[in-house]
């Protein structure tokens, strides 16, 4: 691996230490204040917060071209990318829709749904079949 590529991976790993940092504070703070032990409302939360957060900077970035290649590559990747991979899917459709992709990306959306929740449900089978 060449010296730029190991700068990138090391800008995405630090990106991704905050991420997960604020996303494991935030999610823990929400889903106390709410008290609920039966809803995940920290996960909800911290989704719908790094939603919003990488629809403003991608705005940001498409209209006034802010932020060089790399403080992309720790925010949005790194950072976003760590507390929550909702964000970035919920911008690829976005993304999607506004080419006029409509098809692509309800199949985008669809397979998340279907193929994400099979493999949830392939793992609890197969780690059930490993250690019954």
């Amino acid at each position: 691996m060449g010296d730029v590529a190991v700068g990138k991976v090391l800008l995405v790993g630090a990106g991704g230490f905050i991420g997960a940092m604020l996303r494991y504070g935030i999610s823990g703070l929400v889903q106390a204040a709410t008290r609920s032990i039966g809803f995940p409302y920290g996960t909800l939360a911290v989704n719908v917060l790094g939603c919003l957060i990488i629809g403003i900077l991608a705005q940001m970035v498409a209209s006034r071209g802010v932020f060089s290649p790399e403080l992309r590559l720790f925010i949005f990747i790194g950072v976003l990318g760590s507390f929550t991979t909702f964000s970035t899917f919920g911008n690829e459709t976005f993304s999607l829709l506004q080419d006029g992709e409509t098809v692509a990306a309800l199949a985008y959306v669809g397979l998340h749904l279907v193929v994400g929740l099979g493999a949830v449900w392939l793992g609890h089978v197969m780690a059930w079949q490993l250690w019954r």
